[in-house]
């Protein structure tokens, strides 16, 4: 998948010291934390907040604790961090955000608890919206679309979460957005459409239901 190549492609950036700290934070293992986050510790990582630990502290690949969550789908520490008042839209070196990748790997107890708290839907590099539909999680894609996300929300390259959905070969999700009232007809970069990529599959009844709506 073109967009987990890039995830850690540079995951080897300049290590942190082993300790983080910010001004008014005492020093903790930046390891523990980061541990704590992927492992679900939401007693431990309660703990070192407790003790001073900064909730947006990050690990050495330099992702905020609430992404390192979100990633392993670590719900109940997302919480912990909710409530220590971490930066709910920080980002990744890639400039993804916990909501983003929570709609990438299809946590659908994160996404809830980042959109309770107030996360942005629309933040990070690629839309949270368009990771959803990579993953044809047509849950999140709905949870997002009722909290005011863009339907028509582009990445980078100006991939929408219909092409995505169209070139994961995800038939219901795509489905879901077009009923939505998705635009059929936006090319990305490269110039493809939603209709291009379910030709590309060879997904004939996608290609029937997008050429029912005007794709061309």
């Amino acid at each position: 998948m073109f967009i987990e190549s890039r995830r850690y492609a540079l995951a080897t950036l300049a290590a942190l010291a082993l300790s983080v700290a910010s001004p008014g934070h005492a020093q903790v293992a930046a390891g523990d934390l980061a541990a704590a986050a992927a492992n679900d510790r939401a007693a431990d990582m309660k703990a070192m907040l407790a003790k001073g630990a900064d909730p947006n502290a990050v690990d050495a690949n330099g992702e905020p604790l609430l992404i390192v969550a979100a990633r392993s789908g670590s719900a109940g520490v997302v919480d912990v961090l909710i409530a220590a008042k971490a930066n709910l839209n920080a980002r990744n070196p890639f400039g993804d955000t916990a909501l983003g990748i929570a709609a990438l790997k299809g946590s659908v107890p994160v996404v809830k608890a980042l959109l309770a708290a107030g996360a942005d839907v629309n933040a990070g590099a690629w839309p949270p919206i368009t990771y959803a539909a990579t993953g044809g999680n047509d849950e999140i894609v709905t949870l997002l679309l009722a909290k005011g996300a863009p339907i028509d929300a582009q990445s980078p390259n100006h991939t929408t979460a219909l092409m995505m959905a169209a070139r994961e070969g995800k038939y219901s999700t795509a489905v879901l957005l077009i009923d939505k009232g998705a635009d059929v007809n936006v090319r990305n970069d490269a110039g493809l459409t939603a209709l291009a990529f379910a030709q590309r599959n060879n997904d004939k009844d996608l290609a029937a239901k997008l050429a029912a709506k005007g794709a061309k």
